[in-house]
């Protein structure tokens, strides 16, 4: 019975650290891609989308060579 109760709890634990640390890591990936002063290289698109947490209007920037994409705050 010892042994089950330890199984589960060390795979508990282990979910707890993937989902703490993925949204760390999400949340880090995702600030970087925004703002409001737009890096040198990148050109504006068309696409403009609505960030629905912060209601806030974001217009795309591309850069040709990388592929990176960025979200400036308007």
């Amino acid at each position: 019975m010892e042994w089950v109760l330890g199984f589960y709890g060390v795979q508990l634990i282990i979910t707890m650290i993937i989902i703490i640390g993925s949204w760390f890591i999400w949340d880090r990936r995702f600030k970087t891609k925004h703002g409001n002063k737009v890096p040198d290289g990148f050109i504006r698109t068309k696409e403009v989308s609505i960030d629905p947490t912060t209601k806030k209007r974001l217009v795309v920037y591309y850069h040709p060579e990388t592929g990176e994409r960025f979200y400036k705050e308007e």
